[in-house]
């Protein structure tokens, strides 16, 4: 049951992945900066981290931030690069074509993650089925420019 609580709260978190990029984009246009809709996309969620944290008195192992790669802390810049390229290409491509494009890279990742076990991710090897699912959404991604 849990699993299936956690496959309902990652669809929902992708399905607000659109939502947020109008409203950066909407930021974006009045402010007249992307990259300042992008910083203050990230200030407003820093603010909303730190209430729940206070709120849920969440404890953090400082011993075991210090001795994480340091490769793992690059994952903010990894974040600010996808909210800000988002927040430049949806008023250029749309949501459908911008958000088709960031799924298929993601399940393209996410198999070669699988497949080598790069950063704990659990073994699944590439098969012919996982390749033509990835086909399939490219298909798509090609089908939503082209009709």
């Amino acid at each position: 049951m849990e699993k299936f609580i956690w496959v309902i709260i990652a669809f929902v978190a992708g399905a607000i992945l659109p939502i947020q990029a109008g409203m950066n984009s909407k930021l974006a246009k009045s402010g007249g900066s992307p990259v300042h809709a992008s910083m203050i996309s990230f200030v407003v969620g820093i603010l909303a981290l730190l209430i729940y944290i206070l709120l849920t008195s969440n404890n953090v192992s400082i011993k075991g931030l210090k001795s994480a790669p340091a490769y793992a802390w690059a994952g903010g810049l990894l974040g600010a690069f996808y909210v800000t390229v988002i927040v430049f290409a949806f008023p250029k491509i749309g949501p459908g074509l911008t958000f088709g494009l960031v799924v298929a890279g993601q399940l393209l990742i996410s198999m070669l993650m699988e497949h080598f076990e790069i950063m704990g991710a659990q073994h699944q090897p590439i098969s012919l089925g996982r390749l033509a699912g990835l086909v399939l959404i490219v298909v798509g991604v090609i089908m939503m420019k082209k009709f």
